[in-house]
């Protein structure tokens, strides 16, 4: 069984490719062309969101270096102790709307910490698969049509974020 689900699965792609080529012929469409018209428009798009995702790239390494996270996570955890939420998850809860290789990152260093069977490791993965990267995609997808005003988006995607957090950690320790 498994030796069938690995070769569909190297298969998948290269059949995709050749339907749509098919197809295409069948259509009587220059698949060629319109492949080309696709990556001048995919490069057009690239070198529109490029500054965007610079200037996230540069904020997020900042702030990571910069120990402001620890400082933030200090200044809260106070009130962290008295909701029961886990202050080693708050680097994650903080990161994640930001940036996905810094919150991957993050992640891995909590299951290495603390183990990926721990109920700390499992409210990590849990979180990573609740939320978003939110900056990240607005950015991504606001710059590529030019879109200017993101606010109601970017307040709507963060507090979906924060219900996710708070949903995972609540689930995580009723299940445990």
């Amino acid at each position: 069984m498994i030796e069938f689900v690995n070769f569909v699965s190297n298969l998948a792609m290269p059949l995709m490719i050749l339907i749509i080529v098919i197809y295409g012929l069948l259509e009587k469409k220059e698949v060629f062309d319109k492949f080309i018209e696709g990556a001048k428009e995919g490069i057009k798009i690239v070198i529109n969101i490029f500054p965007t995702l610079i200037g996230l790239f540069l904020a997020v390494g900042t702030l990571r270096s910069s120990g402001v996270i620890d400082i933030a996570i200090q200044l809260i955890e106070p009130l962290l102790n008295i909701v029961h939420f886990p202050t080693e998850i708050m680097p994650l809860a903080l990161l994640r709307p930001i940036s996905g290789s810094s919150s991957i990152a993050v992640a891995t260093d909590i299951m290495k910490n603390f183990g990926v069977d721990s109920q700390i490791g499992i409210m990590a993965s849990v979180i990573m698969g609740a939320t978003e990267t939110t900056l990240y995609t607005i950015a991504v997808y606001s710059s590529s049509v030019k879109i200017k005003k993101t606010r109601f988006v970017l307040i709507a995607a963060l507090t979906a974020d924060i219900v996710g957090i708070i949903t995972s950690i609540i689930v995580c320790r009723f299940l445990s």
